[in-house]
Order: structure tokens, then sequence, then C-alpha cells
């Protein structure tokens, strides 16, 4: 089995944010969502659970708070997409739905990227590697 990798967030507007994801393309499995939390699917081994504050803080100490995104970052989620082109188009969709920009573009030789903070301010990166071009191990 493959290891499968589930990305817990705290949400302000679950309903909001459901529909944000979903507006970039990606799955609700409605088989783990509810009022408190939702699963959004990005691909076959990687999960987005959307948790309401108060579902989020039952999963962490007693006494520890939940990071405000938007001045600390907490987190970069990097995605993959196909080419530059995907990745200038998920950033403009992102953009659309109401993320903000976080950062201009990066090129790095054979990568490049966009990022944007989610409506809660998490970090998403969306970037293309030219694994033919790459530096030689």
């Amino acid at each position: 089995m493959s290891t499968q990798v589930f990305i817990n967030l705290a949400v302000q507007d679950l309903p909001k944010s459901i529909e944000f994801f979903k507006g970039l393309g990606f799955e609700q499995n409605l088989q783990f969502t509810d009022e408190t939390a939702s699963s959004i699917v990005i691909s076959e081994t990687i999960y987005v659970m959307l948790l309401t504050h108060p579902k989020f803080k039952e999963f962490i100490p007693k006494n520890a708070g939940i990071s405000d995104a938007r001045s600390a970052t907490e987190v970069l989620v990097s995605l993959t997409m196909d080419n530059r082109e995907a990745v200038d188009k998920m950033y403009a969709k992102a953009l659309s739905l109401g993320a903000t920009s976080f950062s201009e573009p990066i090129e790095m030789g054979s990568m490049y990227s966009r990022a944007i903070q989610d409506l809660d301010g998490h970090i998403w990166e969306f970037f293309y590697m030219d694994m033919n071009a790459a530096p030689p191990q």
C-alpha cells in the first residue's frame, strides 16, 4: 500500500473553504465530511482535511493554540503541475476564488513556481520541474 498524506488545516469558514478547493478542481470526499470537517482529495495519495477550529483543537494538546497562518508561516504545501502553463492556470484560478498572492514567481533553473495564500492564509505553492533540464546527480 502506498503511503498517504493527510494535511490537516484549521479553517474559519468550512463551507467557503470547501468551495475554494472544489473551485480549484479537487473533489470532496463526502464519506469523511460533516459540519465540522471535510476531506478534499488532491490525488490518490494526498488529502486535505479541512477542520473547523473546535474540531482541529480535538487533535492538539489542550494548551496549544492554533496558529494564525496570515501572521506566521506554519507550513508550505507544494503541489506539482504538468507544465508552466498549468502552474499559471492554477495560480490564476486560486486568485479568482479569493486567494491572495504570496510571492513573485520563482524561477530556479529547471523549476518554476507560483505561491498563494488560501482563504485562511495557508501557503500553497504550485510548481513545475523539468526533470530533463535538472542538473545531474
